[in-house]
């Protein structure tokens, strides 16, 4: 509310300076250029993963997770007494978070492609992948699928990025690419 009423009544129908005609042409081409850097990024960046989405109940996901570690289960991680996968290059692989843990250990091949299976069976995760900074949301009742082929050997974490209880800063995975 101003102390005094405005000299013309009709605003918008005031003509536009110079100045302010310049920077409303510098944001639409700078919304231009970024509208456009969006899909380019998605496609040749390199850093959004494209993955497919199902809903899936935690029942029928456990269900897959444990046949996965069953058939391929190759040793099992002594301070954690979780087994440690092997599963075959071209499969699909299957992780599940639940509190508060990632379950199996994963044993992957470098430059060998796999399709990922995650979800959860309780609450909302995070699956961060570490040093690589990959991100997804993990949410129970959805299976998410990411088709990855690690170009780096080592010892990769997963980290729950989205909190989830008590015991949130110990829900850590690993995955190891030979």
């Amino acid at each position: 509310m101003s102390i005094l009423p405005p000299s013309q009544k009709i605003w918008w129908k005031e003509p536009i300076h110079g100045i302010e005609m310049m920077w409303i042409i510098i944001a639409l081409i700078w919304c231009l250029v970024l509208f456009a850097w969006m899909p380019y990024w998605h496609i040749y960046g390199k850093q959004n993963l494209s993955n497919e989405s199902y809903k899936t109940p935690p029942e029928v996901f456990e269900a897959k997770a444990n046949a996965m570690a069953k058939a391929h289960t190759v040793r099992t991680e002594p301070k954690s007494n979780i087994p440690v996968v092997h599963p075959p290059a071209g499969s699909d692989v299957y992780m599940l978070g639940r509190l508060w843990q990632w379950w199996p250990i994963l044993e992957l091949e470098k430059n060998k492609t796999y399709r990922l299976h995650i979800s959860s069976l309780d609450w909302q995760h995070g699956f961060s992948l570490q040093p690589t900074n990959i991100n997804l949301q993990i949410l129970p009742g959805y299976e998410t699928v990411v088709t990855i082929t690690p170009d780096q050997s080592g010892e990769f974490a997963v980290v729950c990025n989205e909190f989830c209880g008590v015991g949130h800063h110990t829900m850590l995975g690993k995955i190891f690419v030979k």
